[in-house]
């Protein structure tokens, strides 16, 4: 449980918590492999959402999902990746929230998360709550706690 105190400060700019959905890279589950390699590449991300063609969460792809699948004893089969699709590698078991300014849940799955999925009730992609925006309120609050 987190002190009342140091909760109303971490939520100062509890607006900021969130990215919306429409300012986050995504890739349909649908789109090639060469697809979500290539926006991964060119934005230098190295984990972006995956979405279906209803704008519901579907998981995550990262370089190395991608790469893995290339991999072959010998060489790398680049022709996998117009071969294969997002859905054919993507992760679907990261944890998502629906609320992005629970601190505490946050703080807990962001230890081992860069970001978090934030979803409705049908599962429609909002946006997410990043590590960095969430460190930014800590180290608010600890700079400003004394005060």
């Amino acid at each position: 449980m987190i002190d009342q105190h140091l909760r109303t400060l971490l939520l100062k700019n509890k607006q900021k918590f969130m990215i919306p959905a429409s300012l986050v890279a995504t890739v349909n589950q649908s789109n090639s492999l060469a697809h979500a390699f290539l926006v991964l590449t060119k934005d230098r991300y190295a984990k972006i959402i995956v979405i279906d063609n209803q704008n519901h969460y579907c998981g995550q792809v990262s370089l190395a999902m991608i790469t893995d699948q290339l991999l072959e004893t010998k060489r790398i089969n680049v022709e996998r990746l117009n071969e294969l699709t997002v859905r054919d590698v993507m992760q679907t078991d990261t944890p998502v929230i629906h609320d992005p300014t629970d601190i505490e849940e946050n703080l807990h799955l962001l230890i081992d998360q860069s970001f978090l999925p934030v979803v409705d009730n049908q599962n429609y992609f909002c946006g997410i709550v990043t590590r960095r925006e969430v460190l930014k309120a800590v180290n608010y609050t600890v700079h400003t706690f004394g005060k």
